[in-house]
């Protein structure tokens, strides 16, 4: 009669431990079910490390190897210039004059002054970006030497970039997940909840923009993340 006591009493106790691993596995099964998805950013602006600056302009005649020779004259004045004021010869690049036959355009009902028309572009790409920026507002010494450098063409219009994106991207990453959790123990704490573990989390695409239309040699670096993470009751 005692062992059998004794074996109600172990079988008791054995349901009594298989009840309670069943109510907390069902609680751990629901709790799963509640997630919360929170997104991060992080923000950061950072100067161009990399210009490239076209310098464009045009020439009107009628002769072609007259034309030719006066481009080939104007192109070692450019490239003395930039020499002069410390832009080194791999950052300089000479493009093949475009030229145009005025005569040979079909649309054309007004007769030309000049028959060709050349656009000739001479571009520098440097790192040195503040070097390049100064001298660009000293161009005006090409017109001294009868070279006026044209704008407004699109394609030829002064960029600037910034190359140094994989230096900065962990702390950027770091920083839009820490403000993602920030979110997320908000809503936990509102909702009567407690912020469990991360269930997964997608990175968001960088980009890079100007700051603004005025500052274009700033550029304004942007990352989102969403972190999904669970609720505990």
């Amino acid at each position: 009669m005692k062992n059998r006591i004794i074996e109600a009493s172990i079988l008791a106790l054995g349901f009594c431990v298989l009840g309670l691993m069943l109510y907390m596995g069902i609680n751990s099964f629901k709790d799963k079910d509640r997630v919360v998805s929170v997104k991060g950013l992080a923000e950061m602006e950072v100067p161009a490390n990399k210009i490239i600056w076209p310098l464009m302009y045009k020439d009107l005649g009628d002769d072609l190897i007259s034309l030719y020779n006066n481009i080939n004259t104007k192109n070692k004045a450019i490239i003395a210039f930039l020499k002069s004021n410390g832009i080194a010869e791999e950052e300089i690049s000479v493009a093949a004059p475009e030229i145009l036959d005025l005569k040979a355009e079909r649309y054309n009902t007004t007769v030309p002054e000049f028959r060709y028309n050349a656009t000739s572009v001479i571009t520098v790409t440097s790192n040195n970006v503040d070097k390049v920026r100064k001298l660009m507002s000293e161009q005006t010494e090409l017109l001294k030497q009868g070279i006026a450098i044209s704008g407004g063409d699109y394609r030829f219009n002064v960029s600037y970039e910034f190359t140094g994106l994989n230096e900065i991207k962990p702390g950027m990453i770091e920083e839009a997940t820490r403000n993602a959790r920030l979110a997320a123990e908000k809503f936990a704490k509102d909702s009567n909840s407690k912020l469990g573990k991360i269930r997964d989390a997608y990175q968001g695409q960088f980009t890079i923009t100007d700051r603004d239309s005025n500052t274009p040699y700033i550029k304004n670096v942007r990352v989102v993340t969403t972190v999904n993470y669970y609720l505990k009751r």
